[in-house]
């Protein structure tokens, strides 16, 4: 892959070799964020899980203490007195079966979380292929299959983000944008350190946590010390 001269003069400010506290890392981090937009600081988390084996998944997700720094754009599957409560609780999109056809056929996806009653997941399920994919298929682990939608928009909007395993069985998760200052971007990411250790499937041998890269959307990856990320 080719990388632009930016990228490559940002590399040369730190040593790649080495694993940085947190705190560091995100410094560096934060000052390799060049781009003419408001880069997003991610967390990537190589785990020692094996997510083919349905006890050492990992899902949930956390609310960060000083949000995302993203405008987040929430759809809710209800009917009735719980689709009233989602539009007053501020949901962008609320609907029902008639939001099907609309998903599958005009490839909507205006929408960047989805939530949804239970009683609607059999509706939902039909759009398994092409939410699922994109992470948006509502999860009761991830707090988004839930009859408490009031409480589902509120979080998110505060600045939830769910965490899981993809198929190299990495965690990828967003932890706020490079104009949040370190204190408060080191306050997210520990939030986020603490929920995963919390998760650890008690069938994972070895070590949790193999290795952990931060990096900015068009920045490069800085490494982390995992010692110190891991609990006990």
């Amino acid at each position: 892959m080719k990388r632009g001269k930016k990228y490559l003069e940002n590399v040369k400010k730190y040593d790649r070799a080495t694993q940085y506290d947190k705190e560091e890392a995100i410094k560096i981090v934060k000052e390799n964020a060049t781009a003419k937009f408001d880069e997003t600081l991610e967390l990537h988390l190589r785990t020692g899980c094996d997510g083919r084996k349905a006890d050492q998944q990992i899902r949930g997700s956390v609310v960060l203490p000083n949000g995302t720094g993203k405008k987040v754009r929430i759809l809710v599957f209800a009917k009735g007195p719980k689709a009233e409560e989602a539009q007053a609780a501020g949901a962008d999109y609320v609907g029902a079966e008639e939001l099907i056809p609309r998903i599958q056929n005009e490839g909507w996806l205006d929408f960047d979380v989805c939530v949804a009653t239970p009683d609607m997941m059999g509706v939902v399920g039909r759009l398994g292929k092409i939410l699922g994919p994109k992470g948006l298929m509502p999860n009761p682990k991830a707090g988004t299959v839930t009859m408490n939608v009031t409480q589902a928009i509120k979080d998110i909007k505060a600045g939830q983000i769910e965490y899981r395993l993809d198929k190299a069985n990495i965690i990828h998760v967003p932890f706020g944008k490079a104009s949040f200052t370190v204190e408060a971007l080191s306050e997210n990411f520990q939030t986020i350190m603490d929920a995963v250790n919390k998760a650890r499937p008690a069938a994972v041998k070895g070590a949790f946590i193999k290795s952990a890269v931060i990096a900015s959307t068009m920045g490069p990856g800085v490494r982390l010390n995992v010692s110190k990320l891991v609990n006990g």
